[in-house]
């Protein structure tokens, strides 16, 4: 929890070094005096050069005050500094002494730290550090505890890490010492629970690739406080709803509570939508006035419902009337409701007591309820569309939950300008009872899901979202996409730490240590899921690009070698040979593969057989599909068309962008190995033939090599978080 600053003490240098070197921190051998002999004696004893700070327990940051000198090299110069640093203290700083220690050298920079997030908890960050670590803010988190490998995962995310390799006639970074620090503050939190911040801020990197730690800050809580948040814990433990989510997904029949005949409320727009799409089960609807709605005989009453029959309620009522419904749906014996009925927590302090109200009398009903001031719900596998806008979706095997409902809306669109279907979606809306991570949970389980998409944009129980996505990632993986992100800055603190700890890093940490796919836009993340839903994961990061258009070939490659996730993996000397046994002399001989126009009748089949028959490759990513067909439309729409011959090459053409297309999704499935398949034409042209048979075929067609790219590295990183790649 996090905590005023009167609740919270800061350690002194000296203090918080001698909490934490137990734990195996490598700092260096210092001295605390009092007087500037005392620091001229302990700077003889330990040899030249040294450094001497100002200590004391209100003492912060001592080098924006000046209160460090550097490099001093004999006795005279350690006395000098020793009375300049005690002529500096103030009454503030309270008692202060001296602090004499080796100089240490060394021309990189690192820190290491932990911050009390009020939202996530205890969480974990390296970063490049030293005077600049606020500037440069390269920096990455992880919720606590954490393990070594763990600890390698946060090496491994920093932006500049090749800074660790070798450096300016420098040996590289002892990366498993740097890993066994930052265990070492794991261990030291858990041991010591009043600690809310670590700074230790520069972690030096000597020449030789050791570490030491040259500074630290500690806060803790007073000890009052800390009795007082003892009990306090985040609630991780599983929704007690699941046996009740086969209700709201898999309902044997549903009623719209408050059905309307005007077209434009919601009580008609969601009975004509599960109407319309042909839901599996029965269907009734509730009505004062006994209305027909859309060939449907409404009721008056919940009461005169039959008993038993119905799983799901659809609620398009006013929020007062809610409480008396929902009792009377449970006599009925309906075990779950989707409330689109606003007027709740989003109407201001009378709302939220009213969604609270709603929680408890579900609880006591035993009923689990969706929502309220959401916009529905959709399960392909029964043909449901209970929502209180479009689309409906192709069947499919993503599995959407979203804090918003136009985003549910857009992944559903998305779903039907591709092919890749949806299997469930539903619109958190307040979440009230049931939240995003108890649907991502149950989708895990789920054996019509195959990967579960999020859209979150708040975060109330960072600890219990992180459990949430620790067991939902057990079984599929997870694509999430956060918004928001820019609206969380950086808090002010003490420490470097808190200083560069904000929401958005702390939740890319937990997606990282959970082994979520976080998404940087709503496009990217159904591209991810769609690859996750339609292609086999990828064995290793090997990938070769194959391309009929050199461009995009360079432009891909380009977007792979930046990433560095992906290796475009050199060519193997028999598959070379082989190729130019397919391929003019001027193909290009390297990776990416350009056939430079060389493609005849077979070609790209067989270049495809063999790039994905090789045990050296791993994956392949296809441009320039569909150029052929682009060409034969523009003949079929000219006014020569059908004549000299344009009927028959236009036919030509147009096959064989559905051969190729046709290639790629069965080297996928032959050798269980990622093709991906791209072209602009997918979004410009729907219709060419080339996009329109990967969509047949039950694959997305990426609208460029630079998006297959990012979706095959996300594909990557989950397999080798799982262990299912090297």
């Amino acid at each position: 929890m996090w905590v005023a600053v009167s609740d919270q003490q800061t350690l002194s240098e000296a203090m918080s070094k001698q909490l934490l070197a137990p734990f195996g921190f490598p700092f260096t051998s210092e001295s605390i005096v009092d007087t500037s002999v005392e620091a001229g004696d302990a700077a003889d004893a330990m040899g030249y050069p040294v450094v001497v700070k100002l200590n004391g327990s209100n003492i912060a940051h001592k080098t924006e005050r000046g209160l460090v000198r550097l490099q001093l090299a004999d006795r005279n110069a350690v006395e000098q500094a020793a009375v300049q640093l005690l002529a500096l203290a103030t009454v503030s700083d309270g008692k202060v002494q001296l602090l004499v220690a080796r100089m240490i050298n060394g021309s990189r920079e690192l820190i290491v730290g932990m911050v009390n997030d009020p939202v996530f908890g205890n969480t974990a960050m390296l970063g490049i550090g030293g005077i600049f670590a606020e500037v440069i803010q390269d920096v990455v988190f992880a919720p606590l505890p954490i393990d070594k490998s763990r600890a390698l995962e946060m090496i491994d995310a920093l932006k500049y890490k090749s800074m660790l390799q070798e450096f300016r006639g420098e040996r590289a970074v002892n990366v498993g010492a740097l890993a066994d620090a930052l265990v070492a503050m794991s261990a030291a939190c858990d041991t010591h629970k009043e600690i809310v911040s670590i700074d230790i801020n520069p972690l030096i990197v000597q020449r030789d690739g050791s570490l030491v730690a040259v500074d630290a800050l500690v806060e803790v809580l007073s000890p009052e406080k800390l009795r007082t948040t003892a009990t306090t814990k985040s609630n991780t433990q599983m929704s007690s709803h699941f046996a009740q989510f086969d209700s709201l997904f898999s309902p044997r029949a549903i009623v719209v509570v408050g059905a309307s005949s005007h077209p434009g409320k919601f009580g008609f727009v969601s009975l004509h939508n599960i109407l319309s799409n042909k839901f599996a089960g029965k269907v009734y609807a509730t009505n004062l006035a006994g209305e027909v709605i859309l060939g449907i005989q409404t009721v008056a009453s919940i009461d005169d419902l039959p008993m038993n029959e119905i799983d799901l309620a659809f609620f398009c009522t006013p929020a007062s009337a809610n409480p008396s419904l929902l009792r009377q749906c449970a006599a009925r014996g309906i075990r779950a409701a989707f409330i689109a009925s606003a007027g709740y927590r989003e109407a201001g302090p009378s709302g939220e007591q009213a969604e609270r109200d709603l929680v408890l009398l579900a609880t006591e009903l035993g009923m689990v309820i969706a929502g309220p001031n959401g916009q529905g719900v959709v399960s392909t596998p029964v043909s449901m569309c209970a929502q209180i806008v479009g689309p409906y979706p192709p069947r499919g095997a993503i599995s959407v939950a979203s804090q918003s409902g136009n985003f549910v809306s857009s992944f559903l669109n998305y779903a039907r300008q591709t092919g890749v279907g949806i299997a469930r979606a539903i619109s958190a809306g307040n979440a009230a009872q049931t939240s995003v991570g108890d649907y991502l949970e149950w989708f895990s389980q789920d054996s019509e899901t195959r990967v579960s998409l999020a859209y979150i944009e708040s975060v109330n129980d960072g600890k219990a979202l992180e459990a949430s996505f620790s067991r939902a990632l057990q079984n599929k993986p997870l694509v999430v996409v956060k918004g928001g992100a820019t609206d969380l800055g950086s808090r002010a603190a003490q420490s470097h730490t808190g200083a560069l700890a904000s929401n958005d890093k702390i939740f890319d940490g937990l997606c990282r240590s959970t082994g979520a796919s976080r998404a940087a836009t709503v496009e990217e993340a159904f591209d991810i899921a769609a690859t996750f839903a339609t292609q086999p994961l990828p064995q290793g990061n090997r990938v070769v690009v194959l391309t009929t258009v050199g461009g995009w070939g360079v432009v891909t490659s380009d977007a792979i070698a930046k990433d560095g996730v992906l290796h475009l993996v050199s060519l193997p000397t028999d598959l070379t040979k082989a190729l130019d046994e397919l391929l003019p002399p001027r193909w290009s001989r390297n990776n990416p593969i350009d056939c430079a126009g060389g493609e005849t009748r077979d070609t790209i089949p067989e270049i495809l057989e063999l790039i994905c028959a090789h045990d050296d490759i791993d994956a392949v990513i296809f441009l320039g599909l569909g150029i052929q067909s682009n060409q034969a439309r523009m003949m079929s729409e000219g006014e020569f068309y059908p004549d000299h011959g344009l009927e028959r090459i236009v036919a030509y053409h147009r096959r064989q962008d559905e051969r190729f297309a046709q290639s790629a999704a069965e080297c996928a499935a032959k050798y269980n190995k990622p093709v991906l398949v791209a072209t602009e034409l997918a979004v410009a042209d729907p219709l060419n033939p080339g996009p329109a048979t990967v969509r047949e075929t039950g694959k997305l067609c990426y609208a460029s090599g630079t998006r297959a790219a990012s979706a095959l590295a996300h594909m990557y990183r989950y397999a080798r978080f799982t262990g299912v790649a090297k």
